[in-house]
């Protein structure tokens, strides 16, 4: 309407409602299929509370479209929690695996990455691990943890 001079607006004799109408139309293709799937999977959801409100954006790709299946996260960098993730990392990436590696930053800023990504599993290393060689493991869509060890996780991709 604001290009054309023209106005396209759209009455709803029902409501008795106004509006300009909008399509997105690309062509056939690959786009088609992209936008088709952010639109479905690319969502905002309210995790927080009424005294503290928090939203957490999520792009909750199927099993098989998701672009990683694991993000391993150290806790911290120093402490040897570094070299452990990398270790982790490299034996999971030799395996075949699809995962991917992030240090920097909050625990919780990483998280909030890996959910936009659509990571489906985030592996936290944390002072447990080097102890007694377990992970955290935070789901994607429930954000529930729980914890397996290293050599677990092979069967987890």
């Amino acid at each position: 309407s604001k290009f054309s001079g023209q106005d396209l607006s759209y009455h709803d004799a029902i409501t008795n409602e106004k509006y300009n109408p909008y399509i997105i139309e690309v062509s056939a293709g690959f786009n088609r299929i992209f936008l088709a799937t952010m639109f479905e999977h690319y969502k905002t959801e309210e995790i927080g509370t009424a005294d503290k409100p928090d939203l957490r954006t999520v792009l909750s790709l199927p099993v098989n479209l998701a672009p990683f299946k694991l993000a391993i996260l150290p806790l911290m960098k120093k402490d040897g929690l570094g070299d452990k993730a990398q270790e982790i990392y490299k034996t999971l990436r030799k395996a075949g695996l699809s995962c991917d590696y992030d240090e920097s930053g909050s625990i919780g800023k990483r998280y909030r990455r890996q959910d936009e990504n659509g990571t489906l599993i985030c592996v936290c290393v944390d002072y447990q691990s080097l102890e007694d060689g377990t992970v955290t493991l935070r789901h994607r869509d429930t954000m529930q943890q729980s914890r397996t060890s290293i050599e677990d996780l092979i069967k987890l991709g």
